[in-house]
C-alpha cells in the first residue's frame, strides 16, 4: 500500500538566511510547526533527497549559472540585489533540487498517493541561465526532468504563487512535453505572464498565463483554475501534476496584493487532485514556492495538505477583509477565448 502522503524537508536550510530578507527560514519552520500540530508530519514519510547528476542539472540550467552559484556561494555573495546566497547555498541548493525529485519519485511510482516537499531555496523565478527572485535552482523543473528521465511522457506543472513562475516557462517555453499554467497577479515582478505567452516552436501551445488584476480572490482563482486550467489539462493529458505551491497570493501576504484565502487554495487543490485521480492515476506534488507570512504559511499549507489528501479544508484566517470586485472575469473570459475553451 503506498504511503498518503510523502513530506521532504531541507535540513539544514536554517545556515541560507540573509537578515533582514523576506525569504527565511521562519517560512518553512511555520509550515512545519503547523503540519506537527495537525499531525500531518508523523503520518507522513520523510523523503531523503536524490544527488542529481551534473547531466540532469545541466539539461534545465547552463553550465555558467551553476559555475556562478557555485563561486558566489564559496564567497558569501549575492547574485542580484533580491538574491543572495552564503556558504552554505551551494550544497543546500542542490539537495533540495534532489528532494524536489525524490519526492516527485515516490509519487511518479505509487510509493506515495501525494507529496509535499518543503523545498527552500524557492525556485520557479530560477531560468536556464540566470537565478533571480530569491531562487537557484529551478526544484520543479529538475524534478520534472528527473521523471521525464524516468518513463513520464507528458507532465504538467502549474505554478499558484502570486509572482509568474517566469523560470519555469523559460525552462519549457520551446517544449511539447511539460504543459505550464501559471496564475498571477499582474501587474507585479518579474514582469512577464502575459496572455500572449504561450509557448514557442514545438512548445506552441504548452504555456498558459493566467494574470490577474490586482485584489482579485477566492472567485478569480477558483474560476481560473475550473474553467481555464484544468479544461487544458483534459485536453494535454499529462501523467503527473506537478504544483509549484507559493501561498503569497493569501490576502495578507505582504509582498503583493490578491485576496486569496486558505479556503481557496484549498478548493483549488482540491478541484485539481480530483483530477488527478480521475485521469493520471492521482499523481499530484506540491513544491514551496513563495510566500512571507508565516500565519499564512501555516494556515495555507494545513489547508494544502488536506486537500491532497481528500479532506475536508480548515481555515484559521477566515476570507479576505477587502472585497475582490469583478474586473478579473475579463481576464478568465479573455483566456478561454485565446483557448478555444
Amino acid at each position: 500500500m503506498p504511503t498518503p502522503l510523502a513530506l521532504y524537508y531541507p535540513e539544514n536550510h536554517t545556515a541560507h538566511e540573509q537578515p533582514g530578507h523576506p525569504e527565511r527560514p521562519q517560512r518553512v519552520e511555520a509550515i512545519r510547526s503547523a503540519l506537527e500540530d495537525a499531525g500531518y508530519w508523523a503520518a507522513g514519510r520523510q523523503v531523503a533527497p536524490l544527488q542529481l547528476p551534473r547531466a540532469l542539472l545541466e539539461r534545465t540550467h547552463t553550465p555558467a549559472l551553476l559555475q556562478q552559484l557555485e563561486a558566489a556561494s564559496q564567497q558569501d555573495a549575492s547574485v542580484d540585489a533580491d538574491t543572495y546566497l552564503t556558504p552554505a547555498s551551494w550544497a543546500l541548493t542542490q539537495a533540495t533540487a534532489g528532494g524536489a525529485a525524490a519526492l516527485a519519485e515516490m509519487v511518479w511510482t505509487r510509493e506515495a498517493e501525494a507529496g509535499f516537499a518543503l523545498t527552500r531555496p524557492p525556485g520557479h523565478h530560477a531560468e536556464r541561465a540566470r537565478a533571480m527572485g530569491f531562487c537557484l535552482l529551478n526544484n520543479v523543473a529538475l524534478a520534472a526532468e528527473h521523471l521525464l528521465a524516468q518513463g513520464a511522457q507528458r507532465l504538467a506543472i502549474l505554478d499558484l504563487d502570486v509572482h509568474h513562475g517566469n523560470g519555469t516557462q523559460d525552462i519549457f517555453y520551446e517544449r511539447e512535453d511539460v504543459l505550464f499554467i501559471s496564475s498571477h497577479q499582474s501587474p507585479l515582478y518579474p514582469g512577464t505572464g502575459h496572455l500572449n505567452e504561450r509557448g514557442r516552436g514545438a512548445g506552441e501551445g504548452a504555456t498558459c498565463n493566467l494574470p490577474l488584476p490586482p485584489f482579485s480572490g477566492d472567485a478569480a482563482f477558483q474560476a481560473a483554475y475550473e474553467e481555464v486550467a484544468i479544461p487544458l489539462l483534459y485536453r494535454f493529458q499529462p501523467d503527473m501534476l506537478l504544483i509549484s505551491f507559493g501561498f503569497d497570493a493569501h490576502w495578507r501576504d505582504p509582498l503583493a496584493n490578491l485576496q486569496v484565502s486558505a479556503a481557496g487554495y484549498g478548493a483549488v487543490l482540491a478541484a485539481l487532485r480530483a483530477w488527478g485521480q480521475a485521469q493520471c492515476g492521482g499523481r499530484i506534488a506540491l513544491f514551496l514556492e513563495g510566500g512571507y507570512e508565516l500565519g499564512a504559511a501555516a494556515a495555507c499549507s494545513l489547508a494544502a495538505v488536506q486537500a491532497l489528501l481528500g479532506e475536508p479544508v480548515t481555515d484559521a484566517l477566515g476570507p479576505a477583509t477587502k472585497a475582490e470586485g469583478d474586473r478579473w472575469r475579463a481576464v478568465v473570459d479573455k483566456a478561454k477565448s485565446v483557448w478555444e475553451l
